[in-house]
């Protein structure tokens, strides 16, 4: 590219010097003539020859001179021009490099010329995506690695205590069956996570109750709210008829209620409440538990986020990412409140009336 600018800035400076001689040439003894008499005779007519032929050698002279000067600087010009333009481009050229060598973190700096400076720019905001894609692979595969180790870990403890006569064989059976449960409900819920991801989240939708599928779910998980000490209460009186997938729709409220569990104490209160609002029906599950400061309120909803990191109870990590994606996929909203930590939160759910068609679920 640097030769191409330089053979175009030289063939410009070669156009308009070759248009100036051809023009000079002709153009100047023409008007010479003009105005000294074409029909001067005898010795004053040889002296006007003389001073014609002087005049166009002074000139042609001249013009060899000028475009001489006019090349040269043309060529410097074109030099000087073509390395500050193409800087920028190299600058840019060792940057896409660089990504592609999984270098995220440089940036480039913006270059005097427009074009290349919204190229730059659009090249940094990559980058950019690039690096927190590359950090949410990192800590994804990490946030795995952890959920995996536990399971394996207890199954080779217990084998190991099994060989030295610790643990009986049924022992060893029930702990291999619950890990690999475990195991079997992480990758489940991965590839649910991925099919959300990708908009391939499938959907049964049929007309029902949604008074009565949350009175189903508070009936099941009752249990374990007494056995924890925590009261847990309903409020859906009346009907309320949506368009769903009860099987989704039951797990985004057994997940819901189940993670008010995990983070209420003993003598505290879960309520789960749904009423009719325009345009649609709206569901929350509010809990006297920890809470959640500002910051956490959106991040809750990312993969193996937790508030505490050092908090593992038991969970795959995944279960609020889930939960959003299939309310999303029923055109609905799921969203987190909380006052602060030690104040509780209130996970709130906007399900729309009318079944959402596939093409706004795929949005």
């Amino acid at each position: 590219m640097r030769v191409r600018l330089l053979v175009s800035f030289g063939l410009v400076a070669a156009i308009g010097a070759a248009s100036f001689v051809i023009a000079a040439r002709v153009l100047v003894p023409r008007f010479f003539d003009q105005r000294m008499g074409n029909g001067a005779m005898g010795q004053g007519g040889q002296s006007l020859t003389r001073q014609h032929d002087a005049i166009v050698s002074a000139v042609n002279t001249a013009m060899f001179i000028a475009l001489g000067v006019t090349l040269a600087c043309s060529a410097l010009v074109a030099i000087v021009m073509s390395r500050r333009s193409l800087r920028g481009l190299d600058r840019l050229r060792v940057a896409t490099r660089g990504l592609a060598a999984g270098n995220y973190g440089a940036q480039v700096a913006r270059p005097a010329e427009p074009e290349l400076g919204d190229l730059a720019d659009d090249i940094n905001h990559l980058a950019t995506t690039l690096a927190e894609t590359e950090q949410l692979r990192a800590a994804l595969i990490g946030d795995v690695a952890h959920e995996m180790r536990t399971p394996l870990t207890t199954i080779n403890g217990y084998l190991e205590g099994f060989d030295d006569g610790l643990f009986t064989s049924q022992e060893l059976t029930d702990t291999i069956r619950t890990e690999v449960s475990r195991l079997h409900h992480l990758a489940g819920d991965l590839a649910a996570a991925s099919r959300a991801d990708e908009g391939r989240l499938e959907l049964d939708l049929r007309p029902g109750d949604l008074a009565e599928v949350m009175h189903s779910v508070v009936d099941r998980l009752r249990p374990q709210f007494e056995a924890a000490k925590v009261e847990l209460s309903l409020d859906a009186s009346q009907p309320l008829p949506v368009v769903i997938d009860r099987e989704r729709m039951v797990q985004v409220i057994t997940n819901l209620l189940g993670n008010a569990l995990v983070y209420t104490p003993a003598g505290g209160r879960v309520g789960l409440a749904c009423a009719l609002v325009q345009g649609g029906v709206r569901l929350s599950v509010a809990d006297t538990g920890r809470g959640l400061q500002a910051d956490d309120l959106e991040r809750v909803f990312e993969r193996f986020y937790r508030a505490e990191p050092h908090d593992h109870s038991g969970g795959t990590g995944i279960g609020l990412t889930i939960s959003r994606a299939i309310v999303r996929a029923h055109g609905g909203t799921l969203t987190a409140q909380s006052a602060g930590r030690g104040h509780g939160s209130t996970f709130e759910i906007l399900l729309p009336t009318v079944p959402v068609t596939d093409s706004e679920r795929r949005r």
